[in-house]
């Protein structure tokens, strides 16, 4: 389809979301390999700090690298068009080029411009100081149930195992069976036979949108939403449209219902329970108006559950999303994983939808993996049935995160805002009161704090007033974290104060 008919077509739901980022430059970026001056000028936001201009525009380059907004072997913008979009001198740009390929995020070849890479060995870092924390993956330890099933009965089912082929595309009965009966003891009837056994939850977004996704259909998700999540639609070649979904007011189910009545997704990708990263869940009456207005849309929903049993104190009982689907004539996969229950170690996911949507879905598995390994496969059908207490574990493990969290930053931040109502989920979704995230957490890279900054979880730069912080992080590493944090966010938040309007502005 030429630019401008892609422009014509899209741009009206552009404008009706508030989503900007169907433009030909985009398309150029998902395409050909190549990411236009106008996109990566949005990608870069408010890129400018007290350093050198060239400093600057190399830093928010490379961690829009790190981060993933941009990915390797990208065609960057010539020179001189980059300058121009960005009101710099050539020389600037060339000197953030330079100092990109110094450091290993770029290569140039001769005649084909300057390209996107990450350095050999870890991924280019600046040099830290002390130990290495991690805040960009909200997960947990693993389960303390878990050594309690590793024993000779369970190595003798798997020596049992020894006589197969042990390639399974869907996955091993006992587990799509433990998978059946969990969804059973949560209000929802299920047959073996709907289960697809994955490698993790990533696997299972991946396949569903590879097989029910087109290149070109549109595909309405959540902004802010679950990056990986946005990258598989992508990658299965969806046109992603969103709407909001806020810490404050949850699902914004108007815009919704307009996108979906005007531009009939093919799909929707929706995560209702302690949603990533905002922590909201949709109450009864959301979920009855979303499933209604995708069934009138002949939308088919991908329900992501990997965070269903993340419970601390909600104070409602919702029945999960499948539960309803059947009522409104809605058509929904559902998307679960062990991953986040029991440990990120075992890296096993699954998906439930009708037996001929699952066999349809598990034929699209070959060109990722063949099967899913058999040992994790037995582990993880030993621990479902004990979900309960997995559940309870979490719930104090969550508790004691998030009032860490709540604690250090009252204390240390005040300026921050907590969210109000945190029910549950693995992160909290803070609002930091200036459009300083990525800037924020470029400085935090180089004390050896490791953050996602808030535009990760969204499109075209939006979010940079959001921090997301893991309350599942380990309570003594989350303090020192946000002790690290407190410590930059006085030169950080100078960049966002007015006196720097006028600096924002000049040609360098």
């Amino acid at each position: 389809m030429p630019c401008d008919k892609w422009t014509e077509l899209v741009d009206p739901i552009s404008r009706l979301t508030g989503n900007q980022a169907s433009n030909c430059d985009k398309l150029a970026h998902m395409t050909r390999g190549r990411i236009g001056a106008r996109a990566l000028r949005d990608l870069l936001g408010d890129w400018r700090s007290d350093a050198p201009a060239y400093e600057s525009l190399s830093d928010r380059v490379r961690l829009l690298l790190l981060d993933g907004r941009i990915s390797t072997g990208i065609r960057l913008p010539a020179e001189r068009e980059l300058a121009e979009s960005l009101e710099l001198s050539r020389t600037t740009v060339a000197a953030a080029y330079r100092r990109l390929r110094e450091a290993g995020f770029a290569a140039s070849v001769q005649g084909s411009g300057t390209t996107t890479q990450l350095p050999h060995g870890r991924p280019g870092l600046p040099a830290v100081t002390g130990t290495l924390i991690g805040f960009t993956h909200a997960s947990l330890p693993a389960t303390k149930l878990l050594s309690t099933v590793l024993d000779d009965e369970l190595l003798d089912d798997y020596r049992g195992h020894f006589g197969t082929l042990g390639y399974d595309g869907i996955g091993q009965p006992e587990l799509r069976a433990a998978i059946a009966d969990w969804y059973g003891r949560r209000g929802l009837p299920t047959d073996p036979d709907q289960i697809v056994v994955t490698t993790g939850s990533q696997s299972a977004i991946f396949l569903a949108a590879k097989a029910l996704v087109n290149r070109g259909d549109r595909v309405w998700a959540e902004s802010p939403s679950y990056p990986n999540a946005y990258d598989a639609l992508r990658d299965a070649g969806a046109r992603l449209i969103t709407t909001p979904v806020t810490v404050e007011d949850g699902w914004d189910l108007t815009s919704l219902e307009a996108v979906f009545q005007r531009s009939a997704p093919t799909v929707a990708y929706t995560m209702p329970d302690f949603q990533n990263p905002t922590g909201r869940s949709m109450s009864v009456h959301d979920r009855e108006r979303f499933l209604e207005a995708a069934a009138a849309a002949g939308t088919i929903v991908i329900a992501d559950e990997a965070t269903s049993e993340m419970d601390i104190d909600r104070r409602a009982v919702l029945p999960p999303i499948g539960t309803l689907a059947d009522a409104h004539g809605a058509e929904v996969v559902l998307i679960g994983s062990a991953s986040k229950q029991i440990w990120g170690g075992l890296r096993i996911g699954w998906l439930r939808a009708t037996p001929q949507l699952a066999r349809r879905i598990a034929t699209h598995r070959g060109s990722s993996d063949l099967a899913v390994p058999v040992f994790e496969q037995l582990v993880v059908s030993r621990l479902l049935p004990r979900s309960a207490e997995i559940a309870e574990e979490r719930r104090e493990q969550l508790r004691a995160g998030r009032e860490t969290a709540r604690t250090a930053i009252a204390e240390l931040l005040p300026d921050w805002t907590f969210p109000p109502r945190l029910e549950g989920g693995l992160a909290a979704w803070v609002n930091l009161g200036a459009p300083v995230s990525s800037q924020l957490a470029l400085a935090a890279h180089a004390r050896g704090l490791l953050v996602a900054a808030g535009p990760r979880f969204g499109m075209d730069g939006a979010f940079e007033r959001n921090l997301r912080i893991p309350i599942a992080a380990d309570p003594e590493n989350l303090q020192r974290g946000l002790e690290v944090i407190a410590e930059l966010w006085p030169s950080v938040n100078r960049l966002a104060r007015p006196e720097f309007e006028s600096y924002a502005g000049t040609v360098a």
